[in-house]
């Protein structure tokens, strides 16, 4: 069986980087882990080929070739997922779709006419397929009942990638998140129980990326990395050793719930094992929000407090914001561009809130009536809210765009920025010193030319850059880098004031609706 696995194309996004790609020689930031993951578990007897069309566009002869199409996807990839499937059928292949977005919304794979749907986690499912396909049969569902035991995951397929064109490559130590968030989607597809590689797995993963040559950038894909912190700290104190032993090749970030500023050893540990940043989900500084939201965790301690003690401990935070909660007053906007000044959080993803599919708040508002007719939700920066809110979308969109602008500010993100890194603790280690690539030397080169001469930032920057070599010279590398950052958000923050707006454009020429507004009834009835 020869089976072509092909990874849909992102829209432009907050997290597509590209401007900054371009200065590293680099076309994606990530990889597509999930069908390197599945190359593994289907039989290896099989013959594989890999295509991210983020990278290119996948060839006549690849398509010749194959005998079957497998395609992963996520919610904003949903557009072009549609378009290879109906490619590949107009070539009479078999196609096969899994991944958050067909488990969620299966019905639009299957309307553009994917023959298997491999739902929920492969480790299950993709047996079932795999049994499906030697008994002859050319389409079926396969769906789960339960979570897999994930320390039965093979290392995923790394050969099969691309890698000189990724800036990071992937991994995934656990799958799970022991919190509720109303709007996440998360616990929905993973469930509540974080579950765990063995620290040998992960580290064996490691090795293998190691023995292909990668060096540099690893992204700990976990979406609460330290959801089960008993088995994190097991894993920290075994790559902790790793790291050393192997004169710290890689570096790494993840994603994080902000009680990890509560466990200073956690901390500790994943800095002297190589972690320099981490994304928070802090969504608003507005406690009434997070309170009916169901993000609890967030209302325990001083968030500013939090954020500036992971910076003390030596992890760059990112942070993403939501606005468009229920109930929430106006001014949101402004209050979380206050909340990321006073934190020193450098960058933020920040979207107007989505009922994503099966969430809880999707559920609550399919009740509540309140569902617009586009209502699949997208985590896209660029979408309006797939809802009625409590206040005037206009007026949630219009604080959007200031906000959007002001956090990517090129003066007010460089201020940030330093004011972060000044405070930043470091590691105790420190890797064996190399002469840099051209690459970097050269990015290096057009950053202190773009904001060190070219723009009105110049004065800040020298100014900025001579603080840090002089307060503070351990961070200087992870310092410029971050600088480069706002080489994107400059750009991309002109991309959402101009397609926001021209959404709320046609929203109100097709006549806005009138806010929600809850009423204490037994029918939930829309103002």
């Amino acid at each position: 069986m020869r089976v072509l696995l092909i990874y849909p194309l992102f829209p432009k996004t907050f997290w597509s980087y590209e401007k900054i790609l371009e200065l590293v020689d680099k076309k994606v930031l990530l990889p597509p882990l999930g069908l390197a993951t599945v190359a593994a578990i289907l039989p290896q007897e099989w013959e594989f080929k890999l295509v991210d069309r983020n990278i290119r566009s996948v060839t006549e002869a690849e398509w010749e070739w194959a005998d079957m199409v497998i395609l992963s996807a996520m919610i904003v990839q949903k557009e072009d997922l549609v378009n290879q499937i109906k490619a590949a059928k107009q070539r009479g292949k078999l196609v096969a779709v899994g991944g958050p977005y067909p488990t969620s919304v299966p019905a639009e794979a299957q309307k553009a006419g994917a023959d298997f749907l491999i739902l929920d986690e492969g480790e299950i499912t993709l047996p079932m397929f795999v049994e499906a396909v030697q008994t002859g049969q050319t389409s079926g569902v396969f769906r789960a009942t339960e979570k897999p035991d994930v320390t039965a995951t093979p290392i995923p397929r790394f050969d099969l990638l691309e890698r000189d064109a990724y800036d990071m490559m992937s991994v995934q130590f656990s799958r799970g998140c022991p919190f509720q968030c109303e709007f996440c989607d998360i616990i929905v597809l993973y469930g509540r129980k974080p579950r765990t590689k063995s620290p040998e797995q992960l580290l064996a993963e490691l090795d293998c990326l190691y023995e292909l040559g990668w060096r540099g950038g690893i992204f700990m894909v976990d979406d609460n990395f330290i959801g089960n912190k008993r088995n994190v700290k097991l894993l920290l104190r075994e790559l902790k050793v790793w790291m050393k032993e192997h004169e710290y090749p890689f570096r790494f970030d993840t994603e994080a719930s902000v009680d990890l500023a509560q466990d200073p050893e956690l901390m500790e540990l994943m800095v002297e094992s190589g972690f320099a940043a981490v994304f928070l989900g802090i969504e608003t500084p507005d406690e009434d929000s997070l309170q009916l939201t169901k993000k609890f965790q967030n209302t325990r301690n001083s968030l500013v407090e939090s954020v500036q003690d992971i910076i003390k401990a030596g992890l760059r935070p990112m942070a993403g914001f939501i606005i468009g909660f229920d109930g929430e007053k106006s001014g949101a906007g402004s209050r979380i561009v206050a909340f990321a000044e006073q934190a020193a959080i450098p960058s933020t993803t920040f979207a107007m809130l989505q009922a994503l599919p099966n969430t809880a708040l999707w559920h609550r508002l399919e009740k509540e009536g309140r569902m617009r007719e586009s209502k699949d939700g997208n985590i896209n920066q660029t979408t309006l809210m797939n809802f009625i809110p409590t206040r005037p979308l206009e007026d949630i969109a219009r604080e959007y765009i200031e906000a959007f602008c002001a956090l990517y500010d090129p003066t007010a993100y460089l201020d940030r920025t330093y004011r972060c890194f000044l405070m930043m603790g470091k590691p105790s280690w420190k890797a064996p010193a190399k002469a840099p690539e051209w690459k970097i030397v050269k990015a290096f080169a057009t950053i202190v030319w773009r904001q060190g001469v070219k723009r009105e930032t110049r004065w800040k920057f020298w100014h900025h850059l001579f603080g840090i070599l002089k307060h503070n010279p351990a961070v200087l590398e992870h310092y410029l880098s971050s600088c480069a950052h706002n080489e994107h958000f400059l750009e991309y923050r002109q991309i959402v004031r101009e397609q926001i707006e021209s959404q709320v454009e046609e929203y109100l020429a097709q006549g806005a609706e009138k806010p929600y507004i809850p009423v204490k009834k037994a029918e939930v009835v829309k103002a």
